[in-house]
């Protein structure tokens, strides 16, 4: 009876371990995609700064926010289109 409940409480254990790791890669993972996103965030304001902003004036901060949420936007659904692509033939 005794060696039935360690044989359990082992059983758990590495259950608890591999599902403890699987989440401690998934946070990593996101943490470090994050990094990502935020860099990615200041190319494309550089990019709207430098190259858009000059192209309508000064006086356009509107304009320039809409066309820098628009690259955002579609670059979010193009990546996330094609790694949900990649995902489904693994």
């Amino acid at each position: 009876m005794i060696l039935d409940i360690f044989g359990k409480f082992r059983k758990e254990g590495k259950a608890f371990r591999g599902k403890f790791i699987e989440e401690l890669l998934s946070l990593v993972a996101s943490g470090f995609g994050l990094v990502a996103a935020l860099a990615w965030n200041e190319v494309i304001k550089e990019l709207v700064t430098n190259y858009i902003k000059p192209f309508f004036g000064e006086a356009s901060g509107f304009i320039t926010l809409i066309i820098y949420a628009v690259i955002v936007t579609l670059l979010a659904v193009s990546i996330t289109y094609n790694l949900t692509k990649i995902a489904r033939k693994n």
